[in-house]
């Protein structure tokens, strides 16, 4: 465990356990953040969500948007992890330069794409390269071993799995020294099987087959959803971690319900949803 004076410096509560709650199958619940402002990250944090993703790959969040949005989920006591657009050794080494829990890493479809994620967000047996004048190493104030060790037990690394070629080396992907978690990609993975829906018989199959990899080696298993209800029944399949909708999906839920709510005491919709 990382000591007292690099864990005042370096993290949050939120960082310190997140990556063992995970590991110890915790029903955790976060959601994706669209918009690129600290606000919304604010309200989640405020409200107890354990962690949110700040959605590089589908949205536009800059370098310095994504350290402001770091930012306000540290100062929520929200564990902060960003899907990044890109897996290069660079992309990485920023986010978690700038205090990210950990990355959730796009279409890992093959073993060697998973241990060349893994390495570069380790220092020990890794290549992430070493700084200790950003937020991660409490802007030059920690120790550089007590720094290194410290986000070697702390940051943690997601690989998604929305590829059918994954399946073919889901086992040794899921055994990859250094990646944390699978998410399973239903969205990306229907569209490339052609299924109508990821409750296609098909997607839930190759679902099945990522987490029955994931339990061969003890790790968890993440995935995102619409609804607790949707949670409850992935939940049931060895699911613990969920992404519930996004922020800009949520509030559209929200503001949908509330306009129809208005129309139902006798004011007229604007418009049709």
């Amino acid at each position: 465990m990382p000591t007292s004076s690099s864990q005042d410096q370096t993290s949050t509560p939120a960082i310190m356990e997140f990556r063992t709650r995970l590991a110890q199958r915790d029903l955790l619940t976060g959601t994706f953040i669209k918009t690129p402002t600290g606000h919304a990250i604010e309200i989640f944090g405020a409200l107890g969500y354990d962690f949110v993703v700040i959605d590089e790959e589908h949205s536009p969040f800059d370098r310095g948007s994504i350290d402001q949005a770091i930012l306000a989920a540290r100062a929520s006591s929200t564990a902060a992890f960003v899907r990044i657009a890109s897996p290069s050794a660079s992309n990485i080494l920023s986010v978690l330069d700038s205090g990210a829990t950990g990355i959730l890493a796009p279409h890992v479809a093959t073993a060697a794409r998973a241990r060349e994620i893994a390495a570069a967000s380790r220092y020990q047996g890794g290549k992430r390269g070493f700084s200790g004048s950003p937020r991660a190493g409490g802007y030059g104030a920690v120790p550089m071993w007590a720094h290194v060790e410290a986000q070697d037990q702390l940051v943690t690394v997601i690989a998604q799995i929305e590829d059918p070629e994954a399946l073919d080396e889901i086992d040794a992907i899921a055994a990859t020294d250094g990646i944390d978690a699978l998410f399973l990609g239903r969205g990306d993975l229907s569209v490339a099987m052609g299924a109508t829906s990821p409750d296609a018989e098909e997607v839930k199959q190759a679902c099945a087959k990522v987490i029955e990899a994931a339990g061969k080696v003890g790790k968890p298993v993440a995935a995102f959803v619409g609804s607790a209800r949707e949670a409850e029944a992935l939940h049931r399949l060895g699911v613990t971690a969920f992404i519930m909708s996004s922020d800009q999906g949520l509030m559209r839920d929200a503001a949908k319900a509330a306009l129809a709510g208005m129309h139902e005491i006798g004011l007229p919709m604007a418009r049709s949803a």
